[in-house]
């Protein structure tokens, strides 16, 4: 069997302001902390993906990991200024170093970092399996949230397996 990570990606406060919330902010928030506790209790790798650029600017509050999914002392976060969490960082050294042959991928935003990252993992060789329900985005002015996270669930199928958190069971 391949050993797996759940990689968390973009989960900040700043997705989460009361004036502009991510999309089922609260469902998500329930879903990730679904996945970690099952990772953590199956002693699973979880490394945090923590963006640093304009609004989300280092160390400020906006920055931060949303606290109902803080990190244990054991986690691994990984800093990174672009969409794909791989880019400049050093996340695939990290996952080598680990023997992760196998990502499970949650988080924000769907259209951007979550699709950019699946992609770059599976041309880098990872087995990857997409939270179909476990990442959000905001409405555009073309398309809803939903109508966004339907489409890349689609199409993302074509780079990772696809499933709901409930079927998740890391072992």
């Amino acid at each position: 069997m391949k050993k797996t990570a759940l990689l968390l990606i973009d989960v900040q406060n700043g997705m989460f302001q009361d004036e502009s919330p991510v999309f089922n902010s609260t469902k998500l928030i329930i879903k990730l902390k679904h996945l970690l506790e099952n990772a953590r209790n199956h002693h699973i790798p979880v490394l945090y993906i923590q963006h640093n650029y304009t609004y989300l600017e280092n160390s400020s509050k906006v920055w931060e990991i949303h606290p109902e999914i803080k990190p244990n002392p054991t986690d691994i976060i990984i800093q990174k200024t672009t969409p794909d969490a791989f880019y400049k960082t050093d996340l695939h050294d990290e996952l080598q170093k680990q023997q992760i042959e196998h990502l499970v991928l949650a988080g924000i935003q769907s259209e951007i970092c979550v699709d950019t990252t699946c992609r770059n993992a599976y041309s880098l060789g990872y087995d990857i399996t997409l939270i179909t329900d476990a990442h959000s985005t905001w409405d555009s002015e073309e398309l809803t949230a939903q109508q966004i996270i339907n489409h890349h669930n689609n199409v993302l199928r074509w780079f990772a397996d696809t499933k709901e958190a409930k079927d998740i069971t890391f072992s």
